[in-house]
């Protein structure tokens, strides 16, 4: 049976905006009884997404827990303000 593929490309404000979605949605691995692989890469401030598996309906089931994970982490960033910048301080 061939995969189903689905590439999805999320447009942050700034790169570290990127970063901390994907620090935030890469701890849930998919179970492994679902049948799906996700597979996240930042890029700059695009977050790519690819969700592959051999059934529809397990993929359409993992993208719309990832949609709900999104959309809570970009309304959280929205609430709480542009993230500050990180600096490191050397003596």
């Amino acid at each position: 049976m061939k995969n189903i593929d689905v590439n999805i490309s999320v447009p942050f404000p700034t790169p570290r905006e990127a970063e901390i979605a994907y620090k935030v949605l890469s701890v849930d691995s998919e179970p492994r009884r679902s049948g799906i692989q996700k597979i996240l890469v930042v890029d700059g401030n695009i977050l790519n997404v690819k969700f592959s598996g051999e059934e529809a309906r397990k993929v359409r089931v993992g993208l719309t827990s990832f949609f709900d994970s999104l959309t809570l982490v970009t309304q959280t960033m929205s609430e709480f303000g542009p993230p500050e910048p990180v600096y490191s301080h050397y003596n």
